[in-house]
């Protein structure tokens, strides 16, 4: 008998380049990307979202320069664009195409009830814009442009997923099936980084306090530093528990970059303080980010390289995602080029 190979299913991912990236993003998302990639069941797209990074005012160079960290940042840690596209979103027209379709076939009711138009426009009251508004349906448009069968979702993307799912049933309903109907991924590594100083709250770069986040590109020594100060409790022991946030917040970066689990890492320190405790947590960290940030350097020297890596994505992303566009654009009833 043939064999019929199953064809693998799809998965679109993506980053906006509004700055440095975290340790939590690092876990979180970058390094489940490089996983999948090694695991080789999924057909992966890797996307920087710089299109959407414009809902908020960003000065060009700075914009540019994020933009390159990011794809630099991307290849440092692991993602092999021989194997699969990494794009930016802005070169593949197509995304821009979609969005405008779904922007006429969403309802201003459901863009108004997304929670994190409520917080932006509260963050940048200067610049309450209407793409600030209308960008669930872009972020739509690039699911669905894609065919993508899972993205990888976070607690504050869930609404966006749904809304993808949404738009996707109603236009299938409207003009004949068209779009997978997208289901969300959760990886199966990968634990939520918090604060170092409030450890009830997710790492970000956007806290005040810098001595709470650590960045990937950030010096090792400064890392180490941000580690020894980080907040625990008046105890001395290295377990998990009520107002124990702090440790097992350290527990969790430990066992994120280390592969030990929870219990390994309770033994391991047991009868030991906390000063044994954070040097060994630096150390782990600064292991795993040093050879990022060494390799980062050097291909960020390399502009040839990162050009062709980034024209290549583009293409490929490209014709993937103009097969759907066409087809959407014959059912609406735009007569074709």
């Amino acid at each position: 008998m043939e064999n019929i190979t199953e064809p693998k299913k799809r998965i679109l991912s993506g980053i906006q380049p509004s700055g440095a990236l975290t340790l939590g993003n690092y876990v979180g998302a970058l390094r489940n990307w490089v996983q999948l990639q090694k695991e080789d069941i999924y057909e992966c797209y890797y996307m920087i979202a710089d299109l959407h990074a414009i809902t908020v005012r960003q000065e060009p160079a700075a914009l540019r320069k994020n933009c390159m960290d990011l794809l630099a940042i991307f290849i440092a840690c692991g993602l092999d664009p021989e194997k699969e596209p990494i794009f930016f979103q802005s070169h593949v027209p197509a995304h821009t195409q979609l969005g405008w379709v779904l922007d006429c076939n969403t309802y201003m009711g459901e863009l108004s009830r997304m929670t994190q138009f409520k917080d932006k426009s509260k963050k940048h009251e200067n610049n309450i814009n209407a793409g600030l508004f209308t960008y669930p349906a872009l972020m739509a448009a690039d699911i669905l442009l894609y065919q993508a069968d899972l993205v990888p979702v976070g607690k504050d993307q869930t609404q966006h997923l749904e809304l993808a799912r949404d738009l996707a049933q109603r236009f299938n309903n409207a003009y004949s099936d068209t779009f997978k109907v997208p289901e969300g991924y959760i990886p199966k590594v990968g634990a939520k980084i918090m604060s170092l100083q409030e450890p009830t709250q997710k790492m970000s770069k956007s806290d005040p306090n810098e001595n709470s986040y650590i960045l990937m590109l950030v010096p090792i020594d400064k890392v180490v530093k941000k580690i020894k100060r980080a907040v625990t409790d008046s105890g001395s022991e290295v377990k998990r528990g009520e107002g124990k946030e702090g440790v097992e917040n350290l527990m969790s970066i430990y066992s994120a970059v280390t592969g030990k689990t929870m219990e390994d890492i309770e033994l391991e320190f047991e009868g030991k303080g906390y000063g044994d405790f954070k040097g060994a947590v630096a150390e782990a960290v600064a292991e795993t980010l040093k050879p990022i940030q060494e390799k980062h350097a050097d291909l960020i020297k390399n502009k040839d390289y990162l050009e062709t890596v980034y024209k290549r994505g583009a293409e490929m992303a490209n014709k993937t995602a103009m097969k759907t566009v066409s087809k959407v654009y014959r059912k609406v009833g735009f007569i074709q080029p």
